[in-house]
């Protein structure tokens, strides 16, 4: 028994040292295959993923939501704001192209490595921030750090910084707040390699093969960015509930109003009274965003999910140009319908 133990020691260790030489290996490879379609801007020793694309001003700065995707999730829209101005996407420190922090991960730590990737690249402002989900605390954290440059909002189905005790509905436990223990464990064994034997994660609809490629290539790096942000909602809520004040500032919120399907639903252990009355909830929440400023429109999508950028992109393309034409137009009044 003693001898059966130690080789079955040896072949896990002999397994593991295998999968992560193959990490390492795939890891290189997929620098090679899937190089970024940006710039990798230095800031201090690590370097940030900036993708610039079109001219004019003000700058649009996309700011992903918390997922794997990071500049990825915005191949729908990005090329179609480049029409008329520049617009730049990025990856935060640890999520695809971008290396990974040396400190946690928080909101103000990733508007400081944004704010620095921009003026490495020489871009000062004005800015339009379009925050996704929690890409929404996280311009609200980059506005009260560097507010000087911002000068327009889009909220894009944007988290709300009280939405962890406001959401919560009657006779429900509280949702926890940790890293679900599946991606836990994927971000301490992704050096192993055993992320690469999962099935590549699907897209939405019409993905590009080439981006599902990418973003399983680089599954093993994003994932532990994931994770470490996930880790730190309640900290980046909490930073970005700090600012409730855009002034006249013009901004947009959309909201995603499509109702859940019945497995939907069933997966979330939700009635349709109370995915109703979550939706609303939830409406209310981005009632308050549009508050925030005197110049500001909110409109419900009816006919999108949470990522109204992928289901109706046009949506999103035409808040970002009502928002653009308000911060050319200086003293205009806010963007109409």
């Amino acid at each position: 028994m003693k001898w059966i133990a130690i080789g079955i020691a040896a072949i896990i260790l002999i397994a593991l040292i295998g999968g992560a030489l193959y990490e390492q290996y795939a890891r290189r490879d997929a620098a090679k295959r899937f190089p970024p379609p940006g710039q990798m801007v230095d800031i201090g020793g690590r370097r940030i993923h900036l993708d610039c694309r079109g001219s004019g001003s003000p700058t649009v700065v996309l700011e992903a939501g918390l997922d794997i995707n990071g500049s990825l999730g915005w191949y729908k829209i990005q090329d179609e704001i480049a029409k008329t101005t520049r617009v730049c996407s990025s990856d935060r420190a640890g999520i695809m192209w971008s290396d990974a922090p040396p400190h946690a991960q928080d909101g103000d730590h990733a508007a400081r490595d944004l704010h620095a990737a921009l003026r490495a690249a020489g871009i000062d402002g004005p800015l339009i921030l379009v925050g996704h989900s929690l890409g929404g605390p996280y311009m609200m954290n980059y506005t009260r750090q560097f507010g000087g440059d911002v000068k327009g909002l889009v909220f894009v189905d944007a988290s709300h910084p009280d939405q962890i005790a406001r959401m919560r509905l009657p006779g429900k436990p509280p949702e926890s707040q940790d890293p679900p223990l599946a991606l836990r464990i994927m971000g301490k064994l992704s050096w192993t390699g055993l992320l690469r034997l999962l099935p590549a994660q699907p897209g939405s609809p019409g993905e590009p093969k080439a981006i599902t490629d990418a973003r399983q290539a680089y599954l093993g790096h994003s994932i532990q960015g994931a994770v470490a942000e996930m880790k730190a909602v309640p900290k980046i809520f909490a930073q970005g509930g700090e600012l409730r004040t855009l002034g006249d500032r013009p901004i947009v919120v959309l909201t995603a109003a499509k109702p859940g399907s019945p497995e939907e639903l069933e997966l979330e252990g939700l009635t349709p009274d109370e995915a109703l009355a979550r939706q609303k909830l939830w409406q209310g929440l981005h009632e308050d965003e549009a508050r925030w400023s005197t110049r500001s429109r909110h409109e419900l999508v009816p006919d999108a999910g949470h990522y109204i950028q992928l289901d109706r992109p046009d949506t999103v393309v035409r808040a970002v140009s009502e928002v653009v034409a308000a911060v050319r137009a200086g003293g205009a009044s806010a963007p109409g319908k």
